[in-house]
């Protein structure tokens, strides 16, 4: 498997705050083709306005979304200008309330989806949707670049959680050619349970059928030392000096995740390196 179609979301013309500069680069380094969708975004909710208002106000701030989506189509097809890839940009409108559909819909056509942190100061509720969308109604695997991170040069040495789960599997499974072609692939074991068919050689089978494929492998067991698993897995990261996470996604719901915390959701608060996750 190749990555021959990227996708990457645009929802402000200020292109910094986005991942086009990490989707050019991989699209480049994998020789694919770029799809940009740029998005005007409808914030409002019109059913609270009082009634007769609805239709104004629906036609205003539409028109003002479709202004966003052309003004940042602009600033795309101004950065692109001097690319020699393979590359289509494209402009939509949709309400918040509208978001998951019109995204799922473009993702599930791309082999992967690069995406900005969608937690941070001053980041809407937007960025959350889109990349919860892609992974779960889209079904492709996202990554999260972290601003500044240039992809043309991470991916040498690659943190593999794995604790064994469906999600961590197809995680491993979508980022096949990246490991491939790693110098150094971690599989990484947190806290290994102490019964079941891994618990003399935790990460064994993994790295066989990795290897299979070409993949440089070692493992690493981790004791749980901190409250939280990404926390370890951070730690780890850093002490490695990896430049890329591969994960599974939200194996708790996303609503228990979003009020009370996990994995995923730490990882992409807090994350430096891209990670690569799949559900």
């Amino acid at each position: 498997m190749a990555y021959k179609t990227i996708l990457t979301v645009v929802t402000d013309a200020d292109l910094t705050q986005s991942a086009l500069d990490a989707a050019i680069a991989m699209a480049n380094r994998e020789d694919a083709h770029l799809d940009v969708l740029c998005l005007g975004l409808d914030r409002t909710q019109t059913g609270y306005y009082f009634a007769g208002a609805n239709a104004v106000l629906l036609q205003e701030t539409l028109q003002r979304a479709q202004h966003d989506a052309t003004r940042i189509e602009e600033a795309v097809r101004k950065r692109m200008s001097g690319e020699t890839m393979r590359w289509a940009s494209e402009t939509a409108v949709a309400q918040i309330t509208a978001l998951s559909p019109l995204i799922a819909g473009w993702a599930r056509f791309a082999d992967l989806v690069i995406l900005p942190k969608p937690y941070g100061p001053n980041l809407g509720i937007e960025h959350e949707t889109i990349v919860e969308a892609a992974l779960f109604d889209g079904q492709v695997p996202v990554m999260i670049a972290p601003h500044g991170v240039d992809l043309a040069r991470t991916g040498n040495r690659i943190a593999v959680a794995w604790n064994q789960s469906a999600e961590a599997m197809t995680a491993i499974r979508a980022a096949l050619p990246l490991l491939a072609a790693a110098d150094l692939v971690d599989i990484t074991v947190i806290d290994p349970p102490q019964h079941g068919p891994d618990r003399s050689d935790p990460g064994g089978l993994l790295s066989q059928m990795l290897g299979r494929h070409g993949a440089r492998t070692e493992i690493t067991v981790l004791a749980k030392t901190m409250p939280r698993i990404s926390d370890v897995l951070l730690r780890h990261v850093a002490d490695m000096n990896a430049d890329m996470v591969v994960m599974g996604a939200y194996g708790h719901s996303r609503f228990r995740e979003a009020i009370l915390g996990g994995a995923t959701r730490n990882m992409l608060e807090s994350a430096t390196v891209p990670v690569l996750l799949a559900h």
